[in-house]
């Protein structure tokens, strides 16, 4: 795996961090700590997304919009999404102001707030499926639409912070990412291999494709 930069140990180079290309910036969220709700989670799992025009999976890909503006900057701010009517999504801004990049926090592993995680999440099967997947780690940690646009590395209500301890490179694999219809096999998805908070790869299926392979073969 191409080498990135080991999480970062203090706030002022976390920002510096996010500041720059979205690759080395989710590679260097692994580990980091994101606490809301009274709940913190270590990042297990994350994706990039660059900007308009750069990668088709992305918000941001047809540029800018009401709903993706917070990904235009600043970076380090939150720019959360719903999804399928009924799920928020949490995305960290990364990049120069106006590039349009950021990283999906895909899975964590509890470490605070046990209790409250697991009274927002009582259907999970086990501790390690809390905040297993983007929309089950926001459930987690009670984030919603009042986060977005939020400066996560200041002192507000959903918080960002270096890991305690970096993770490093042997530990972290590379891969595609989960479900996008562009630019799908981009290895752009992070995570600390074997660690059991980590979400299950699944490639996207085009709707069509899915209805005919789930459609039975007729007698003959």
């Amino acid at each position: 795996m191409e080498a990135y930069p080991e999480a970062v140990d203090d706030l002022a180079r976390l920002a510096v961090l996010l500041g720059g290309p979205v690759v080395p910036a989710a590679r260097g969220l692994l580990g980091a700590r994101l606490s809301a709700g009274g709940v913190t989670v270590r990042i297990t799992e994350v994706e990039a997304y660059a900007g308009t025009a750069q990668d088709p999976a992305s918000h941001a890909h047809r540029g800018r919009t009401p709903r993706n503006a917070a990904m235009f900057g600043p970076a380090g701010h939150a720019y959360v999404y719903f999804t399928y009517g009924m799920h928020w999504c949490l995305n960290v801004v990364t990049g120069p102001d106006g590039e349009a990049s950021a990283v999906l926090v895909r899975a964590g592993e509890v470490v605070t707030g046990l209790a409250q995680a697991r009274s927002r999440r009582r259907a999970a099967r086990s501790d390690g499926d809390l905040a297993r997947g983007p929309a089950r780690l926001c459930a987690a940690l009670g984030v919603d639409r009042s986060a977005y646009g939020r400066n996560l590395l200041g002192d507000g209500p959903v918080r960002l912070r270096p890991a305690l301890e970096p993770v490093p490179d042997p530990a972290v694999a590379a891969g595609p990412r989960v479900g996008v219809t562009g630019a799908h096999d981009v290895p752009w998805r992070f995570w600390i291999t074997g660690d059991p908070t980590v979400s299950a790869y699944r490639r996207h299926v085009p709707r069509r494709r899915a209805a005919e392979a789930a459609r039975p073969v007729a007698e003959t």
